[in-house]
Protein backbone atom coordinates (compact mmCIF):
# COMPACT_ATOMS: atom_id res chain seq x y z
CA UNK A 1 0.00 0.00 0.00
CA UNK A 2 1.42 3.34 -0.97
CA UNK A 3 1.74 5.89 2.10
CA UNK A 4 2.55 9.70 1.56
CA UNK A 5 3.54 11.81 4.39
CA UNK A 6 4.06 15.62 4.21
CA UNK A 7 6.58 17.90 6.18
CA UNK A 8 5.45 21.55 6.87
CA UNK A 9 7.85 24.35 8.64
CA UNK A 10 4.81 26.73 10.28
CA UNK A 11 6.56 30.18 10.79
CA UNK A 12 6.25 32.21 7.44
CA UNK A 13 5.40 28.66 5.60
CA UNK A 14 1.78 28.29 7.13
CA UNK A 15 1.71 31.60 8.47
CA UNK A 16 2.38 35.05 7.52
CA UNK A 17 4.95 36.17 10.42
CA UNK A 18 6.99 34.72 12.74
CA UNK A 19 4.87 33.78 15.56
CA UNK A 20 7.55 34.17 18.63
CA UNK A 21 7.60 37.80 17.71
CA UNK A 22 4.14 37.80 17.54
CA UNK A 23 3.30 36.11 20.92
CA UNK A 24 5.42 38.45 22.41
CA UNK A 25 4.11 41.22 21.20
CA UNK A 26 0.37 39.92 21.94
CA UNK A 27 1.58 38.75 25.56
CA UNK A 28 3.64 41.50 26.62
CA UNK A 29 2.71 44.31 24.33
CA UNK A 30 3.98 46.13 22.00
CA UNK A 31 6.26 48.76 24.12
CA UNK A 32 7.96 46.25 26.41
CA UNK A 33 8.69 44.11 23.16
CA UNK A 34 10.56 46.93 21.64
CA UNK A 35 12.79 47.40 24.98
CA UNK A 36 13.41 43.39 24.87
CA UNK A 37 14.87 43.47 21.80
CA UNK A 38 16.91 46.64 22.28
CA UNK A 39 18.36 44.90 25.31
CA UNK A 40 18.86 42.01 23.61
CA UNK A 41 20.15 43.21 19.91
CA UNK A 42 23.61 42.76 20.28
CA UNK A 43 22.72 39.23 21.05
CA UNK A 44 20.62 39.15 17.77
CA UNK A 45 23.34 40.88 15.76
CA UNK A 46 25.99 38.11 17.00
CA UNK A 47 23.15 35.48 16.07
CA UNK A 48 22.71 37.02 12.74
CA UNK A 49 26.92 37.20 12.41
CA UNK A 50 27.06 33.28 13.44
CA UNK A 51 29.03 34.55 16.60
CA UNK A 52 25.89 32.75 18.85
CA UNK A 53 23.57 30.01 17.70
CA UNK A 54 19.82 30.02 16.62
CA UNK A 55 19.24 28.66 20.11
CA UNK A 56 21.25 30.56 22.58
CA UNK A 57 19.59 33.71 20.91
CA UNK A 58 16.48 32.53 21.26
CA UNK A 59 17.09 31.28 24.89
CA UNK A 60 18.20 34.81 25.48
CA UNK A 61 15.28 36.03 24.17
CA UNK A 62 12.44 33.57 26.23
CA UNK A 63 13.79 34.08 29.43
CA UNK A 64 14.01 37.77 29.69
CA UNK A 65 10.26 37.70 28.61
CA UNK A 66 8.93 34.64 30.32
CA UNK A 67 11.65 33.21 32.87
CA UNK A 68 10.13 32.27 36.39
CA UNK A 69 6.51 33.11 34.94
CA UNK A 70 4.24 30.31 36.15
CA UNK A 71 3.23 27.68 33.58
CA UNK A 72 -0.15 27.81 33.72
CA UNK A 73 0.01 31.27 33.26
CA UNK A 74 1.93 31.40 30.56
CA UNK A 75 0.07 28.29 28.86
CA UNK A 76 -3.29 30.76 29.38
CA UNK A 77 -1.57 33.72 27.44
CA UNK A 78 -0.51 30.67 24.59
CA UNK A 79 -3.95 29.52 24.46
CA UNK A 80 -5.33 33.21 24.08
CA UNK A 81 -3.19 34.32 21.15
CA UNK A 82 -3.95 30.87 19.73
CA UNK A 83 -7.40 31.71 19.65
CA UNK A 84 -7.42 35.60 18.99
CA UNK A 85 -4.33 36.06 17.03
CA UNK A 86 -3.11 32.91 15.69
CA UNK A 87 -5.91 32.62 12.94
CA UNK A 88 -5.16 35.87 11.43
CA UNK A 89 -1.50 34.79 10.47
CA UNK A 90 -2.14 31.42 9.10
CA UNK A 91 -2.17 31.51 5.33
CA UNK A 92 -5.86 30.42 3.56
CA UNK A 93 -3.60 28.38 0.57
CA UNK A 94 -1.58 26.60 3.21
CA UNK A 95 -4.99 25.55 4.87
CA UNK A 96 -6.15 24.65 1.26
CA UNK A 97 -3.15 22.61 1.01
CA UNK A 98 -2.90 20.64 4.27
CA UNK A 99 -6.69 19.92 3.34
CA UNK A 100 -6.12 18.47 -0.17
CA UNK A 101 -3.29 16.49 1.28
CA UNK A 102 -5.00 14.74 4.02
CA UNK A 103 -8.23 14.37 1.64
CA UNK A 104 -5.81 11.96 -0.37
CA UNK A 105 -5.18 10.27 2.79
CA UNK A 106 -1.46 12.07 3.48
CA UNK A 107 -0.02 11.91 6.85
CA UNK A 108 0.38 15.88 7.92
CA UNK A 109 2.91 16.86 10.42
CA UNK A 110 4.13 20.03 11.29
CA UNK A 111 7.35 20.82 12.24
CA UNK A 112 8.68 24.35 13.94
CA UNK A 113 11.26 26.25 15.86
CA UNK A 114 8.53 28.03 17.42
CA UNK A 115 7.64 26.56 21.22
CA UNK A 116 4.80 23.93 20.81
CA UNK A 117 2.49 25.92 23.57
CA UNK A 118 0.80 28.04 20.86
CA UNK A 119 1.07 25.67 17.83
CA UNK A 120 -0.33 22.81 19.18
CA UNK A 121 -3.96 23.28 19.86
CA UNK A 122 -3.94 24.59 16.03
CA UNK A 123 -2.81 21.48 15.09
CA UNK A 124 -4.98 19.33 17.09
CA UNK A 125 -7.99 21.12 15.63
CA UNK A 126 -6.49 20.44 12.11
CA UNK A 127 -5.91 16.65 13.23
CA UNK A 128 -2.04 17.53 12.50
CA UNK A 129 1.03 16.24 14.48
CA UNK A 130 3.38 18.25 15.76
CA UNK A 131 6.85 18.63 15.70
CA UNK A 132 8.27 21.53 18.04
CA UNK A 133 10.90 22.92 20.11
CA UNK A 134 10.06 22.14 23.84
CA UNK A 135 10.59 24.66 27.07
CA UNK A 136 12.11 23.38 29.87
CA UNK A 137 9.83 23.81 32.70
CA UNK A 138 11.08 23.66 36.78
CA UNK A 139 9.14 23.99 39.86
CA UNK A 140 5.98 24.59 37.50
CA UNK A 141 7.94 27.58 36.01
CA UNK A 142 9.22 28.85 32.52
CA UNK A 143 12.88 28.62 33.17
CA UNK A 144 14.00 30.26 29.51
CA UNK A 145 15.69 27.22 28.35
CA UNK A 146 15.00 24.49 25.64
CA UNK A 147 14.76 20.85 26.01
CA UNK A 148 17.55 19.31 23.86
CA UNK A 149 18.13 20.97 20.69
CA UNK A 150 15.89 24.53 19.26
CA UNK A 151 13.78 22.43 16.23
CA UNK A 152 15.71 24.41 13.48
CA UNK A 153 17.79 23.66 10.66
CA UNK A 154 19.41 20.10 10.82
CA UNK A 155 17.49 19.46 14.41
CA UNK A 156 14.22 19.33 12.43
CA UNK A 157 15.74 16.16 10.49
CA UNK A 158 16.80 14.69 13.55
CA UNK A 159 13.46 15.48 14.88
CA UNK A 160 11.48 13.95 12.00
CA UNK A 161 14.55 10.22 11.65
CA UNK A 162 13.24 9.55 15.44
CA UNK A 163 9.26 10.02 15.12
CA UNK A 164 9.26 8.34 11.53
CA UNK A 165 10.30 5.31 9.19
CA UNK A 166 10.66 7.57 6.07
CA UNK A 167 11.36 4.31 3.75
CA UNK A 168 7.75 3.53 4.90
CA UNK A 169 6.26 5.94 2.58
CA UNK A 170 6.54 6.28 -1.67
CA UNK A 171 5.80 10.23 -1.55
CA UNK A 172 7.51 12.70 1.05
CA UNK A 173 6.42 16.01 0.71
CA UNK A 174 8.16 19.21 2.17
CA UNK A 175 7.38 22.44 2.49
CA UNK A 176 9.43 25.52 4.12
CA UNK A 177 10.49 28.94 3.37
CA UNK A 178 13.69 29.56 4.52
CA UNK A 179 17.63 28.49 4.77
CA UNK A 180 16.36 26.35 8.34
CA UNK A 181 14.26 24.23 6.40
CA UNK A 182 16.71 23.47 3.35
CA UNK A 183 17.64 19.96 5.28
CA UNK A 184 14.53 18.85 5.93
CA UNK A 185 13.18 19.99 2.24
CA UNK A 186 16.26 17.07 1.25
CA UNK A 187 14.65 14.92 3.31
CA UNK A 188 11.32 15.22 0.67
CA UNK A 189 10.60 13.95 -2.94
CA UNK A 190 8.30 16.38 -3.82
CA UNK A 191 9.15 19.67 -1.75
CA UNK A 192 7.97 23.66 -2.28
CA UNK A 193 9.85 26.84 -1.46
CA UNK A 194 7.82 29.76 -0.21
CA UNK A 195 4.77 27.95 -1.86
CA UNK A 196 1.89 30.38 -0.59
CA UNK A 197 3.03 33.50 -0.78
Amino acid sequence: MKKSIAFFDFDGTITTKDTLLEFIKYSKGKLLFYIGFFIYAPYLVAYKLKIISNQTAKERIIKFFFGKMPLTDFQKQCDLFMDNRLPKLIRPKATKEIKRLQNIGANVVVVSASPENWIRGWADSMQLQLIATRLEIRKDRITGRIIGRNCYGIEKVKRIQEAYSLDEYDKIYAYGDSSGDKYMMRLANISFFKPFL
